[in-house]
């Protein structure tokens, strides 16, 4: 090795034959209180915004189901009354016993009995809500859904437009 030229991290001097070591730096490993306080700010926050957009996903996808079940039941409704020549705002003919709109929809295989106990009100809306229908055996006008949901002023459970079901 030269005089003055430098090996790795050591430097030598050919005159004293003494070894210069550069000052020790320290280096600090891990991370200080304020910076995993603020690390954990951080994930806190965006686990929050995560939590809050998978309940409202939730909300969505309820309010969806609901109106579906809804359509189903409308478009079954017209269905049969336009099929059986009956009048909006008119009464069927007496059927199995009864009058009642959703029983001859099941009874004629229009609606599964799944559909059939959301019309009756004897299932609850995924929202919470439940359904109700204010005439049982009265077909009803255009425009004007044969069911609602209890959750329709709320939770906005309902159709934007369902003047062509």
């Amino acid at each position: 090795m030269g005089a003055g030229r430098i090996s790795g991290r050591v430097k030598t001097s050919p005159h004293l034959m003494k070894t210069i070591r550069p000052p020790r730096v320290f280096s600090r490993h891990g991370l200080t209180l304020i910076e995993t306080t603020v690390v954990l700010a951080v994930l806190l926050t965006l686990l929050s915004v995560l939590f809050m957009a998978t309940q409202s996903w939730k909300r969505g996808s309820d309010r969806a189901a609901c109106i579906v079940s809804l359509r189903n039941i409308q478009v079954a409704t017209r269905s049969y009354q336009n099929l059986y020549g009956y009048n909006p705002g008119g009464h069927p003919y007496t059927e199995y016993g009864t009058q009642d709109i959703a029983r001859h929809l099941m009874e004629k295989g229009y609606i599964e009995s799944a559909l059939y106990e959301i019309a009756i009100g004897g299932k609850s809306c995924a929202g919470g809500g439940t359904y109700q229908r204010p005439h049982a055996d009265l077909f009803p006008l255009g425009g004007v859904l044969y069911a609602n949901c209890t959750l329709a002023t709320t939770a906005n459970h309902v159709p934007a437009n369902a003047s062509d079901w």
